[in-house]
């Protein structure tokens, strides 16, 4: 089946205590279009600048990710600029350099516009409801948020939200968006506002998602080595989507698969800093991490 993505293309330059990189490939819909590229046709819609080289289109088209919808305009490519320190759940942003991006009004080629699966990347909530307006009837359509367009455009983000089956953010932005610490109640006022499902990423603890009144709790890797978190939620949710997309049955048990097969591509993303781990994996990685995910968390019932 096929899936679309709409969001950012850019270069980061991050700091964490295990090294740094600097004008390395990034961007949400880059990472999430890898990571779902493993499971699923994608098709991408971004901006990027004149600065933007060749090489890095020619990667994505390696991948059979279709780049039609990634606009080249005058102009600097977006710039993020971060550090982690030891506790790698959070960045500190030290630079954000919009450019290109500040302008940008996806355009959906008429090509993609019947995609099945619409992922919605962090963008400005105003420019999520205009690609739903573009497309046509997409029998899935998911997006993710952030704290800045939960604080400053709020009314707008709520538009947004009863338009989409399954809303992924975090769980700082979950407990923001809900004025509710706890993240079950969290989980019942957010649903209230459209999504028919809600997955809260948790970073090293895991992923939780909350659907037809069930819960159900993934852990995180344990790795031994973690480079870069940069781009771990959007690979999650390149993966998480990119199985739905494969598979196009919704269904909770069939989610709680594909937020394993989320969770092993986001696994794989903090293993290097930008996309240099999971651009180059092997499908029986991925079925091989996720039936160690599998063997993590089962347990015989009482007798």
């Amino acid at each position: 089946m096929s899936l679309l993505v709409v969001g950012s293309v850019a270069f980061d330059s991050v700091k964490t205590p295990f090294g740094e990189a600097d004008d390395v490939l990034g961007g949400s819909a880059t990472y999430f279009s890898t990571a779902a590229s493993y499971f699923t046709d994608v098709s991408v819609v971004a901006v990027v600048g004149s600065d933007f080289p060749d090489k890095h289109l020619t990667f994505l088209k390696s991948r059979n990710i279709d780049i039609e919808g990634i606009e080249r305009t005058e102009g600097r490519t977006f710039r993020w600029k971060g550090e982690y320190g030891y506790d790698l759940n959070e960045a500190r942003t030290l630079d954000t350099q919009l450019n290109v991006f500040q302008t940008f009004r996806p355009k959906i080629p008429e090509s993609y516009k019947n995609k099945n699966v619409v992922f919605l990347a962090n963008i400005d909530p105003d420019l999520q409801r205009e690609v739903l307006e573009q497309v046509e009837n997409p029998s899935l359509v998911a997006c993710d948020t952030m704290n800045f367009w939960i604080e400053g455009k709020r009314d707008s983000l709520l538009k947004t939200l009863k338009m989409v089956d399954i809303l992924l953010i975090n769980d700082g932005e979950a407990r923001e968006l809900s004025g509710e610490p706890n993240l079950v109640k969290a989980a019942g006022v957010i649903h209230s506002f459209g999504p028919k499902a809600l997955i809260i990423k948790q970073g090293e603890y895991g992923a939780l998602m909350f659907k037809d009144g069930k819960i159900f709790s993934a852990p995180a890797y344990p790795l031994e080595s973690v480079f870069d978190p940069t781009g771990a939620g959007d690979s999650f949710a390149g993966g998480f989507m990119g199985y739905l997309s494969s598979t196009m049955n919704f269904e909770e048990a069939n989610m709680r698969k594909a937020i394993i097969f989320g969770s092993v591509m986001a696994s794989y993303n903090v293993e290097a800093f930008s996309l240099d781990r999971i651009k180059s994996l092997d499908y029986s990685e991925l079925e091989g991490r996720f039936r160690e995910f599998r063997r993590l968390t089962h347990f015989e019932d009482l007798t």
